[in-house]
């Protein structure tokens, strides 16, 4: 990894690399544009991602695909039932040699974590890795080792198959900047991901780097200069607090919620070619970044009713602030 000091960069060059990135994951992943946008502007605000989806479907390939592309490190971690939080996190082992206790890091010394199947592991395990997402270091017997930076978690899950799983706390999953699925290509998509595998001759693909870990610091830090307006901010709020009120919601979107839709409302409008922030960017990420923050009370589990209709009503409900002319010329 990289260990060459991030320079400052113009918007203008972030939103550029960042569109050479999904120009680059898309060669691999065939026809999703927008859960990639959404993926990337995560990142980019310095998140991580749960991809909740139906086997095949891609989560894996995009989670190697942004490392590539991104110049990260990629450890990929199999969460099973008998994971211990040391197979994670590394262990001290005694050195004969010295005749001391050495420690040998594990996967989450990495840039970019894969941790697939995430809710096959026990709490106990998961708790290792909450340490690791909120304050980018792991604890092992009293000492602390601090993860590279930069550090993301892309983690998957079925959504479906539930047999032998552990439910992902609520506090776990408010550590997660968005969840996202991909869902089923199109038939056209479908077969180019056969013709791109016929041409291609190989199962694996390799893909060009398009930064390297201190650009990508570089990209986040050139993004946190980006101004978003009080309207724009408390139109963020209003989404948050208009979930907590709703009759079927049992527990509401967090403060944890309201800022993280105005964190990757900006960086999703750097990812569209924008230096300011509109309420259509917060619209857009609205359900990626507040579904999964929202607990249905119990009694409506069978109903049609769920997180997704709690923050649709949100964004029906809370007037949006009038875009600004000064804005859009910017």
């Amino acid at each position: 990894m990289s260990t060459t000091e991030p320079r400052e960069l113009p918007i203008a060059e972030v939103s550029a690399l960042a569109g050479a990135v999904l120009d680059r994951v898309g060669e691999a992943v065939v026809g999703k544009r927008e859960p990639l946008s959404m993926v990337l502007a995560a990142v980019l605000a310095g998140g991580h991602v749960l991809l909740e989806d139906l086997p095949g479907l891609g989560k894996t390939l995009a989670a190697r695909s942004f490392a590539q592309t991104l110049g990260l490190d990629f450890t990929r971690a199999q969460f099973t039932p008998d994971l211990l939080p040391a197979d994670l996190t590394g262990a001290f082992v005694f050195d004969q040699r010295t005749s001391s206790f050495e420690f040998r890091k594990g996967p989450l010394f990495t840039g970019l974590l894969l941790a697939d199947e995430i809710n096959r592991t026990p709490p106990k395990t998961q708790s290792a890795l909450l340490e690791a997402m909120q304050e980018h270091q792991v604890t092992v017997e009293g000492q602390t080792f601090p993860l590279p930076q930069p550090f993301h978690v892309l983690a998957t899950a079925n959504p479906v198959e539930y047999e032998g799983t552990y439910p992902l706390p609520e506090a776990q999953l408010d550590r997660f900047l968005m969840r996202v699925s991909f869902g089923y290509p199109t038939q056209d998509e479908e077969w180019d991901v056969l013709q791109r595998r016929l041409r291609r001759r190989a199962e694996d693909q390799q893909l060009a780097a398009v930064t390297d870990a201190a650009g990508l610091l570089g990209m986040q830090r050139a993004i946190e200069t980006l101004p978003v307006e009080e309207d724009i901010s408390r139109y963020c709020v209003a989404l948050a607090t208009a979930t907590r009120s709703h009759r079927a919601v049992q527990v509401g979107a967090s403060p944890r919620g309201s800022l993280a839709l105005m964190l990757t409302a900006r960086t999703y409008a750097v990812v569209q070619g924008r230096d300011y922030v509109t309420p259509e960017d917060v619209k857009a990420v609205a359900h990626p970044v507040l579904d999964h923050r929202i607990t249905i009370k119990p009694e409506l589990w069978m109903t049609d009713t769920g997180s997704h209709e709690v923050v649709q009503a949100a964004l029906a409900e809370v007037p949006v602030p009038a875009a600004r002319e000064s804005q859009a010329a910017g």
